[in-house]
C-alpha cells in the first residue's frame, strides 16, 4: 500500500582518548553468511535513532512546518520531491537513481514493538533480537539461517571484535577482530560533561577527543570507512554469500541536527550506491537492502536545534528485488491529537513485518516458520503489503 497523504564519539575511543587525548577512528561492524540459491539479503542497522522526519520529509502535511520550523523543508528550499506529500532530504539525493529505477522504497510510520524508555540499549536490543521484549538472547538474522530451504551451510563471518546480536545465535558464525566500535550517543556525551564538569584535567581531556574525533578529516575517513565496508559486502555477496549485515553509527542527533544528519545521510546513501556498485547488475537485481533504527525521533525540533527520542520512523528498501518508488504503510499525520504520547510520530507498521516480508520473498521461509521461529509473536501471512508490486 503506498501512502498518498555533530560530533561522534566512541566508547573506547573516549576511553582512549581520555588517557591520552586522541580518539580513534569509528568503523561500523559487517557479517555475511552463506545461503542457497541467487536471492541476497542485506541489513544496515541505523545506530542512534535516525531521524525519518528529517530523511523522508511529510511536507503535505499542514502540522509539518509549525513542528520543524528550522529542520523542515520543501522542494522550494531544496527537499527532492518523492510523491508530491513526501520528500527526500538533499543530503540523500545520491539515492534518487534508484527511485527513478524503481529500486528503493521508503516504509514510513514504522518501530519494533519498544515503546517503554527511549534508551538507545534497549531499543537495539529489540530492533537485533527481534521479540516483543528484551529476553529473545538470540539475533533474527542468526534464526533466519536455520530456516532458510535447502540451506546446507549455514556459516557466517562476523568482522568485529564481537559478534553483534542481529547475528548472534546457535547457528555456528565465525567472528574475526577488527576495528569497530560502538559509538557514544550525544545524551551519553552529555551526561560525562556534566558528570565530570568539576573535574578539570577530565573536562580539558574530553574536550581534547571531541575536538579531533569532529574533526573534518575524521568524518571523511570514517566515511570512506563505510562506504569501503559496503563495498566489501557487496564484493562478498556477489561471490559466494548470500546474507549481510553490517551498521551505521552516528544518528543520535540531539543537537545541531541540520550538520551532523547531513552527514550521516550522506553516508547511507554512498554505502547503498557502493553497495551496488559492487554487486555488479546481475546480483543487484537479485537483492533487497532493509536499513533500519531502533526508534524514530520526537516531531518537534528542540530548542538546540536538533531532535530527542522518539518512536515512529522510517525504514529503507533498496534493491533490484524490491518494488520501488512508494512510500509506503500507513500515514498516522501529524496533529496534536494523532501523536503518541503527544510527542512521536504514531507507529502505524511494525519493522519486523517488513523484515518477514523480506524474507518471505528472498528465501521461500514459509510464514509460520517466520512467526514462530524468526519473529515470535508476529503477526504476518503472503498478503503483507510489503510484497504487493
Amino acid at each position: 500500500m503506498t501512502i498518498k497523504p555533530g560530533s561522534s564519539l566512541s566508547r573506547r575511543g573516549f576511553l582512549a582518548g581520555a588517557c591520552c587525548a586522541a580518539a580513534a577512528p569509528v568503523l561500523t561492524s559487517f557479517s555475511v553468511a552463506a545461503a542457497p540459491g541467487e536471492s541476497r539479503f542485506v541489513t544496515i542497522i541505523l545506530r542512534g535513532g535516525m531521524d525519518g522526519l528529517d530523511l523522508v520529509q511529510p511536507y503535505g502535511d499542514a502540522a509539518f512546518a509549525g513542528l520543524r520550523p528550522t529542520l523542515g523543508l520543501t522542494p522550494g528550499t531544496g527537499l527532492v520531491d518523492l510523491d508530491g506529500f513526501f520528500g527526500l532530504n538533499p543530503a540523500a539525493s545520491a539515492l534518487m537513481p534508484l527511485w527513478q529505477e524503481n529500486a528503493l522504497s521508503f516504509v514510513h510510520a514504522v518501530a519494533t514493538p519498544y515503546r517503554d524508555g527511549r534508551r538507545h540499549f534497549d531499543g537495539q536490543t529489540m530492533l537485533e533480537n527481534g521479540g516483543t521484549d528484551a529476553s529473545q538472547k538470540s539475533g533474527w538474522l542468526n534464526r533466519t539461517l536455520a530456516v532458510i530451504p535447502r540451506t546446507d551451510g549455514r556459516k557466517a563471518l562476523d568482522i568485529h571484535t564481537s559478534m553483534e546480536l542481529i547475528l548472534s545465535g546457535p547457528n555456528k558464525a565465525d567472528i574475526r577482530g577488527g576495528t569497530g566500535d560502538v559509538e557514544m550517543a550525544q545524551d551519553e556525551i552529555g551526561f560525562l560533561e556534566r558528570l565530570y564538569a568539576a573535574d578539570a584535567p577530565f573536562a580539558a581531556a574530553m574536550e581534547e577527543v571531541k575536538r579531533t574525533g569532529s574533526a573534518d578529516g575524521y568524518r571523511q575517513k570514517r566515511n570512506r570507512s563505510v562506504v569501503d565496508m559496503a563495498r566489501l559486502a557487496g564484493g562478498m555477496l556477489r561471490e559466494d554469500y548470500r546474507i549481510a549485515s553490517f551498521s551505521i553509527n552516528g544518528w543520535d542527533t540531539h543537537r545541531e541536527q541540520a550538520s551532523q544528519f547531513g552527514s550521516m545521510a550522506g553516508e547511507l546513501a554512498a554505502a547503498i550506491v557502493a553497495l551496488k556498485d559492487a554487486l555488479g547488475a546481475d546480483a543487484w537485481a537479485r537483492t533487497v537492502v532493509l536499513a533500519v533504527t531502533e526508534f524514530g525521533r520526537s516531531v518537534r525540533e528542540n530548542g538546540t536545534g536538533g531532535t530527542d527520542h522518539g518512536t515512529g520512523g522510517v525504514a529503507v528498501l533498496a534493491g533490484g528485488a524490491v518494488s520501488g518508488g512508494k512510500v509506503m504503510g500507513t500515514w498516522p499525520g501529524l496533529a496534536e491529537d494523532r501523536l503518541l504520547d503527544g510527542q512521536d510520530l504514531m507507529p502505524t507498521g511494525d519493522v519486523r513485518e517488513i523484515a518477514a516480508a523480506m524474507l518471505h520473498k528472498q528465501f521461500g521461509i514459509a510464514p509460520d516458520k517466520l512467526t514462530s521461529r524468526v519473529f515470535p509473536g508476529l503477526s504476518f501471512d503472503r498478503s503483507s503489503i510489503y510484497l504487493q508490486g
